[in-house]
Protein backbone atom coordinates (compact mmCIF):
# COMPACT_ATOMS: atom_id res chain seq x y z
CA UNK A 1 0.00 0.00 0.00
CA UNK A 2 2.71 2.44 0.85
CA UNK A 3 4.68 1.48 -2.69
CA UNK A 4 1.36 2.42 -4.00
CA UNK A 5 1.06 5.45 -2.68
CA UNK A 6 4.62 6.50 -3.63
CA UNK A 7 3.62 5.76 -7.15
CA UNK A 8 0.54 7.56 -7.26
CA UNK A 9 1.74 11.19 -7.87
CA UNK A 10 4.08 10.08 -10.99
CA UNK A 11 0.81 8.20 -12.08
CA UNK A 12 -1.39 11.56 -11.92
CA UNK A 13 1.48 13.76 -13.27
CA UNK A 14 1.55 11.60 -16.38
CA UNK A 15 -2.25 11.37 -16.68
CA UNK A 16 -2.13 15.33 -16.81
CA UNK A 17 0.59 14.95 -19.28
CA UNK A 18 -1.68 12.74 -21.58
CA UNK A 19 -4.28 14.32 -21.11
CA UNK A 20 -2.76 18.00 -22.17
CA UNK A 21 -1.47 16.30 -25.38
CA UNK A 22 -4.85 14.64 -26.09
CA UNK A 23 -6.37 17.71 -25.46
CA UNK A 24 -4.18 19.72 -27.76
CA UNK A 25 -4.22 17.32 -30.61
CA UNK A 26 -8.46 17.26 -30.61
CA UNK A 27 -8.35 21.23 -30.65
CA UNK A 28 -5.80 21.45 -33.05
CA UNK A 29 -8.64 18.60 -34.80
CA UNK A 30 -10.97 20.96 -34.27
CA UNK A 31 -9.61 23.95 -35.63
CA UNK A 32 -8.86 22.17 -38.55
CA UNK A 33 -12.16 21.01 -39.41
CA UNK A 34 -13.46 24.57 -38.99
CA UNK A 35 -10.67 25.89 -41.04
CA UNK A 36 -11.53 23.58 -43.77
CA UNK A 37 -14.78 24.65 -43.87
CA UNK A 38 -14.83 28.51 -43.57
CA UNK A 39 -11.46 29.68 -44.92
CA UNK A 40 -11.13 29.09 -49.05
CA UNK A 41 -7.92 31.70 -49.95
CA UNK A 42 -4.67 28.67 -50.51
CA UNK A 43 -2.40 30.91 -49.04
CA UNK A 44 -4.25 32.05 -45.63
CA UNK A 45 -5.49 27.96 -45.79
CA UNK A 46 -1.78 26.69 -45.58
CA UNK A 47 -0.38 29.05 -43.55
CA UNK A 48 -3.13 28.39 -40.46
CA UNK A 49 -2.54 24.35 -41.27
CA UNK A 50 1.11 24.69 -40.79
CA UNK A 51 0.80 26.69 -37.87
CA UNK A 52 -1.58 24.46 -36.19
CA UNK A 53 0.61 21.10 -37.06
CA UNK A 54 3.45 22.97 -35.76
CA UNK A 55 2.26 24.24 -32.77
CA UNK A 56 0.73 20.59 -32.11
CA UNK A 57 3.72 19.14 -32.53
CA UNK A 58 5.91 21.21 -30.52
CA UNK A 59 3.50 21.43 -27.31
CA UNK A 60 3.17 17.85 -27.47
CA UNK A 61 6.93 16.86 -27.81
CA UNK A 62 7.28 19.23 -24.92
CA UNK A 63 5.28 17.09 -22.58
CA UNK A 64 7.16 13.98 -24.05
CA UNK A 65 10.28 15.96 -23.03
CA UNK A 66 8.86 16.14 -19.28
CA UNK A 67 8.06 12.96 -19.02
CA UNK A 68 10.96 11.36 -20.55
CA UNK A 69 12.94 13.02 -17.31
CA UNK A 70 10.81 11.48 -15.09
CA UNK A 71 12.33 8.41 -15.49
CA UNK A 72 15.20 8.93 -17.47
CA UNK A 73 17.11 4.92 -16.51
CA UNK A 74 13.75 3.76 -17.73
CA UNK A 75 12.70 4.62 -21.14
CA UNK A 76 10.44 1.85 -22.18
CA UNK A 77 7.33 4.23 -21.44
CA UNK A 78 8.89 7.42 -23.27
CA UNK A 79 9.73 5.61 -26.29
CA UNK A 80 6.06 4.27 -26.13
CA UNK A 81 4.53 7.88 -25.98
CA UNK A 82 6.91 8.68 -28.68
CA UNK A 83 5.89 6.26 -31.22
CA UNK A 84 2.18 6.68 -29.93
CA UNK A 85 2.20 10.27 -30.87
CA UNK A 86 4.11 9.95 -34.10
CA UNK A 87 1.22 7.94 -34.90
CA UNK A 88 -1.38 10.46 -34.18
CA UNK A 89 0.79 13.51 -35.98
CA UNK A 90 1.04 11.40 -39.10
CA UNK A 91 -2.33 10.52 -38.72
CA UNK A 92 -4.13 13.89 -37.39
CA UNK A 93 -1.73 16.33 -39.78
CA UNK A 94 -2.19 15.41 -42.82
CA UNK A 95 -1.31 17.99 -45.62
CA UNK A 96 1.61 19.53 -43.53
CA UNK A 97 5.44 18.87 -42.54
CA UNK A 98 5.75 21.35 -39.40
CA UNK A 99 9.63 20.64 -40.69
CA UNK A 100 10.97 23.27 -42.17
CA UNK A 101 13.27 21.10 -43.73
CA UNK A 102 10.31 19.64 -45.71
CA UNK A 103 8.89 22.35 -46.92
CA UNK A 104 12.62 23.48 -48.25
CA UNK A 105 12.58 20.10 -50.00
CA UNK A 106 9.17 20.57 -51.69
CA UNK A 107 10.12 24.22 -52.49
CA UNK A 108 13.43 22.65 -54.54
CA UNK A 109 11.30 19.84 -56.19
CA UNK A 110 9.30 22.46 -57.49
CA UNK A 111 6.23 20.77 -55.59
CA UNK A 112 5.39 24.28 -53.54
CA UNK A 113 5.44 27.91 -55.20
CA UNK A 114 7.55 30.16 -53.41
CA UNK A 115 4.47 31.89 -51.98
CA UNK A 116 3.09 28.84 -50.43
CA UNK A 117 6.54 27.95 -49.33
CA UNK A 118 7.21 31.23 -47.12
CA UNK A 119 3.50 30.99 -45.38
CA UNK A 120 4.23 27.42 -44.60
CA UNK A 121 7.79 28.19 -42.95
CA UNK A 122 6.65 31.57 -41.50
CA UNK A 123 3.56 29.88 -40.19
CA UNK A 124 6.57 27.10 -38.46
CA UNK A 125 8.61 29.59 -36.83
CA UNK A 126 5.64 30.99 -35.32
CA UNK A 127 3.84 28.01 -34.29
CA UNK A 128 6.89 26.70 -32.85
CA UNK A 129 7.42 30.09 -30.34
CA UNK A 130 4.00 30.10 -29.31
CA UNK A 131 3.83 26.67 -28.15
CA UNK A 132 6.99 27.67 -26.44
CA UNK A 133 5.90 30.14 -24.68
CA UNK A 134 1.72 28.84 -24.46
CA UNK A 135 3.10 25.60 -22.68
CA UNK A 136 5.26 27.57 -20.32
CA UNK A 137 2.34 29.57 -19.48
CA UNK A 138 0.29 26.65 -18.54
CA UNK A 139 3.46 25.19 -16.48
CA UNK A 140 3.04 28.09 -14.56
CA UNK A 141 -0.51 27.36 -14.00
CA UNK A 142 0.56 23.96 -12.69
CA UNK A 143 -1.74 22.27 -15.18
CA UNK A 144 0.98 19.92 -16.56
CA UNK A 145 3.57 17.87 -14.26
CA UNK A 146 6.11 20.08 -15.30
CA UNK A 147 5.29 21.05 -11.79
CA UNK A 148 6.99 18.29 -10.81
CA UNK A 149 -8.34 -0.38 -47.94
CA UNK A 150 -5.94 -1.15 -49.67
CA UNK A 151 -4.03 3.09 -49.85
CA UNK A 152 -5.73 3.25 -46.52
CA UNK A 153 -3.63 0.78 -45.72
CA UNK A 154 -0.67 1.60 -47.28
CA UNK A 155 -0.92 4.95 -45.34
CA UNK A 156 -1.23 3.61 -42.25
CA UNK A 157 1.26 1.47 -42.89
CA UNK A 158 3.95 4.30 -43.96
CA UNK A 159 3.37 6.09 -40.69
CA UNK A 160 3.21 3.06 -38.84
CA UNK A 161 6.66 2.89 -40.28
CA UNK A 162 7.48 6.75 -39.88
CA UNK A 163 7.10 6.51 -36.52
CA UNK A 164 8.86 3.46 -35.67
CA UNK A 165 12.20 4.89 -37.37
CA UNK A 166 11.35 8.24 -35.36
CA UNK A 167 11.42 5.90 -31.83
CA UNK A 168 14.73 4.31 -33.04
CA UNK A 169 16.37 7.90 -33.95
CA UNK A 170 15.24 8.81 -30.46
CA UNK A 171 16.81 5.95 -29.00
CA UNK A 172 19.50 6.07 -30.47
CA UNK A 173 20.62 9.64 -30.70
CA UNK A 174 18.88 11.05 -27.95
CA UNK A 175 21.91 10.90 -25.73
CA UNK A 176 23.95 12.91 -28.67
CA UNK A 177 21.70 16.14 -29.61
CA UNK A 178 18.16 15.16 -28.11
CA UNK A 179 17.27 13.31 -31.26
CA UNK A 180 15.54 16.66 -32.73
CA UNK A 181 16.12 16.74 -36.11
CA UNK A 182 13.19 19.40 -37.36
CA UNK A 183 14.75 23.24 -36.86
CA UNK A 184 11.31 24.28 -35.62
CA UNK A 185 11.13 21.85 -32.94
CA UNK A 186 14.94 22.74 -32.03
CA UNK A 187 13.94 26.42 -32.02
CA UNK A 188 10.93 25.58 -29.47
CA UNK A 189 12.45 23.58 -27.52
CA UNK A 190 16.32 24.87 -26.59
CA UNK A 191 15.40 28.76 -27.59
CA UNK A 192 17.95 29.83 -24.69
CA UNK A 193 20.64 27.53 -26.26
CA UNK A 194 20.17 29.49 -29.60
CA UNK A 195 20.39 32.52 -27.89
CA UNK A 196 23.43 31.50 -25.78
CA UNK A 197 25.16 29.74 -28.63
CA UNK A 198 23.64 30.91 -31.63
CA UNK A 199 26.43 29.48 -34.06
CA UNK A 200 27.25 25.99 -32.07
CA UNK A 201 23.16 25.19 -32.06
CA UNK A 202 22.73 26.88 -35.66
CA UNK A 203 24.31 24.80 -37.16
CA UNK A 204 23.20 21.29 -35.31
CA UNK A 205 20.42 22.33 -35.32
CA UNK A 206 19.42 24.12 -38.80
CA UNK A 207 22.61 24.10 -40.90
CA UNK A 208 22.98 19.94 -41.28
CA UNK A 209 18.92 19.15 -41.08
CA UNK A 210 19.07 21.08 -43.93
CA UNK A 211 22.37 19.84 -45.64
CA UNK A 212 20.53 16.55 -45.64
CA UNK A 213 18.13 17.49 -47.46
CA UNK A 214 19.46 18.70 -50.41
CA UNK A 215 21.98 15.63 -50.15
CA UNK A 216 18.94 13.55 -50.18
CA UNK A 217 17.82 16.20 -53.21
CA UNK A 218 21.01 15.52 -55.24
CA UNK A 219 20.84 11.51 -54.67
CA UNK A 220 17.65 11.06 -55.66
CA UNK A 221 17.45 13.54 -58.21
CA UNK A 222 20.79 13.43 -59.79
CA UNK A 223 23.13 10.99 -58.89
CA UNK A 224 20.96 7.75 -58.87
CA UNK A 225 20.00 8.91 -62.10
CA UNK A 226 22.84 9.42 -63.41
CA UNK A 227 24.20 6.01 -62.39
CA UNK A 228 21.17 4.13 -63.82
CA UNK A 229 21.56 6.15 -67.28
CA UNK A 230 25.32 5.10 -66.86
CA UNK A 231 24.28 1.45 -66.73
CA UNK A 232 22.43 1.34 -69.24
CA UNK A 233 24.84 2.71 -71.28
CA UNK A 234 27.49 0.60 -70.91
CA UNK A 235 25.17 -2.25 -71.16
CA UNK A 236 23.98 -1.48 -74.58
CA UNK A 237 27.53 -0.84 -75.54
Amino acid sequence: MTALRGLWPEVQDTCTSLGLMLSIVLSVALARGVLRQQMHRPVAHAFVLEFLATFQLCCCTHELQLLSEQEPAHPTWALTLIYFFSLVHGLTLVGTSSNPCGVMMQMMLGGMTPEIGAMRLLAQLIGALCSRYCIGALWSLGLTSALLHFEEVRTKLRIHLLAALITFLVYSGGSLTGAVFNPALALSLHFKCFDEAFLRFFIVYWLAPSLGILLMILTFSFFIPWLHNDHTTNKKE
